[in-house]
C-alpha cells in the first residue's frame, strides 16, 4: 500500500497524466500514465453539483436501441425450439438463419438477431415466438483530466479489506489487463463476447473494477476488498468502451452454465430498461448466484435502469457514496438500492499496468462485490449513508 511505503521511506514514482471516462454506472477522473502528454480538454462538462468531477452522465448513446437488432425469446408453449428448429420458423418466415448473431440457452431462450421491420411483423405473428425486444447499446464516455500523483485508496480501509486468496469473482465489464502485477486473472476460465478480442482489457473500466475488488495486498498499488481473489473476466464491452444487452445477456448465462450457486457477479453496467436482462439476472439470481450491481450515475431512481432495478434476495444494488459517508450527487437512489458503498476518487488499478482514480457507482459495486466474496451475506453494517435523497438512508456494508 502506497501509505505503508511512505511510512517506509520508499520511493514513489509519479504519474502525470490522467485519462477520464464515464461508463453507464461510473464517472473517470483520473488516468495514471507515464507520459507527460497535456490532455485535451474535456469533452463533456462536470454537473454543477460535483464540480470537482469530471463527466457525471452516460454516454450519449448508452441505453439507445440498436436499429434493426432484436433480442427474440422463444415461447414457453408450444413446439420446443432450439437452434435447427429456429432455423426452420425463420425460413417459414422468409427469414435468412444468417441473421442470427447470437443465441441463448439459458433461461433465456432465444437469439440476438438482424431483422427488417417486416420480419419483425412476421415474428411476431408466429406463435413460437413469445416476444421480440430491441437490443441496446451498452456505452462509455471519456474525459481527460491530469494528476500529479497516487495516493492510497479510501475505499477499502472504508469497508475493510482481507486475504482472499483462493477465492473468486465474476466480472461482467471490459475485460481485465492479464498482466496486471496487481491482479490475479483466470484466463482460461474469462471469456469475450466482442468478436474478434480476447478478454485483455483494452478500455480500462474492467480492470478499475476488478482491482477494487481483488488487488494484491503485496507492497505496492492498491489493495482490494477481497485482496488476491482470482478474477474471471466475461468482456462484453470493446475499445471503444461499446456493447449491447445482447452481450450482457449471453454472459450471465456464461456465468449460469460454468459457475455454482453462492458464486459472486459484478455488473457496473446498465443501459436502459430491458425485460430480457432482468429475466436473466432475476433467473441466475434464483439459481443462487450473488450480484452486486450499480445504481447508475443519472441522479434519479435506479428502477428506471436494468439490471439495477431487479429485486431479489441474491441482488444488491449498490449507490455511492464519498469519504465523508455523504450521498454522491450522481448517484442513482430509491427503493431498488440496498446498500451504498464508496464512489468518489476511488484510485485502482487500470489497463496497461497502470492504476487510476475514477468516481461513480461502477466504483460502489466492486466495493459491495468485494464484501460478498469474502464473507456472503454473512456481512455487518456499519451506520448510513447521509444524506440520501430518497429519505432512506441506504445502510454501508463492512467485513
Amino acid at each position: 500500500m502506497f501509505s505503508n511505503l511512505l511510512r517506509k521511506g520508499k520511493k514513489i514514482i509519479p504519474y502525470s497524466l490522467a485519462l477520464t471516462l464515464l461508463f453507464s454506472a461510473c464517472k473517470k477522473e483520473k488516468e495514471v500514465e507515464p507520459t507527460t502528454q497535456t490532455p485535451t480538454s474535456p469533452t463533456t462538462p462536470p454537473s454543477s453539483g460535483n464540480k470537482d468531477e469530471c463527466l457525471t452522465a452516460s454516454a450519449l448513446d448508452n441505453g439507445q436501441v440498436i436499429p434493426g437488432q432484436y433480442i427474440v425469446k422463444y415461447a414457453e408453449t408450444g413446439e420446443k425450439l432450439g437452434t435447427r428448429t429456429f432455423h426452420k420458423v425463420l425460413r417459414s418466415n422468409k427469414i435468412d438463419p444468417e441473421k442470427i448473431l447470437r443465441t441463448f440457452d439459458g433461461n433465456l431462450k432465444g437469439v440476438a438477431i438482424k431483422l427488417e421491420t417486416g420480419e419483425v411483423e412476421k415474428l411476431k405473428k408466429d406463435p413460437n415466438i413469445e416476444y421480440l425486444e430491441q437490443d441496446k447499446i451498452v456505452s462509455i464516455s471519456d474525459c481527460p483530466a491530469r494528476v500529479e500523483y497516487q495516493a492510497a485508496g479510501w475505499g477499502a480501509k472504508r469497508v475493510g479489506h482481507a486475504e482472499g486468496s483462493g477465492k473468486y469473482v465474476w466480472i461482467i465489464d471490459t475485460g481485465v489487463d492479464l498482466s496486471h502485477p496487481d491482479l490475479v486473472v483466470d484466463a482460461y476460465k474469462s471469456k469475450s463476447f466482442i468478436p474478434g478480442t480476447t478478454v485483455n482489457d483494452d478500455h480500462g473500466h474492467g480492470t478499475h473494477v476488478a482491482g477494487i475488488i481483488a488487488a494484491k495486498d503485496n507492497g505496492f498499488g492498491v489493495v482490494g476488498v477481497a485482496s488476491g481473489a482470482t478474477v474471471i473476466a466475461l468482456k462484453s464491452m470493446d475499445a471503444q468502451g461499446k456493447g449491447s444487452i445482447s452481450n450482457i445477456i449471453a454472459a450471465v448465462q456464461h456465468i449460469e452454465q460454468n459457475g455454482k450457486a453462492g458464486d459472486v457477479v459484478n455488473m457496473s453496467l446498465g443501459g436502459g430498461y430491458s425485460p430480457s436482462l432482468d429475466k436473466e439476472v432475476l433467473n441466475a439470481a434464483n439459481k443462487g448466484f450473488v450480484f452486486s450491481i450499480a445504481a447508475g450515475n443519472s441522479g434519479i431512481k435506479a428502477d428506471s435502469s436494468s439490471p439495477a432495478r431487479v429485486d431479489h434476495p441474491n441482488i444488491y444494488t449498490v449507490s455511492a457514496m464519498d469519504s465523508t459517508d455523504t450521498f454522491a450527487s450522481f448517484s442513482n437512489y430509491g427503493k431498488t438500492v440496498d446498500y451504498c458503498a464508496p464512489g468518489v476518487k476511488i484510485l485502482s488499478t487500470y489497463k496497461n499496468g497502470g492504476y487510476a482514480t475514477i468516481s461513480g457507482t461502477s466504483m460502489a459495486a466492486p466495493h459491495m462485490a468485494g464484501i460478498l466474496v469474502m464473507r456472503g451475506k454473512n456481512f455487518k453494517k456499519d451506520g448510513s449513508v447521509k444524506n440520501d435523497p430518497d429519505g432512506s438512508a441506504d445502510p454501508i456494508p463492512h467485513l
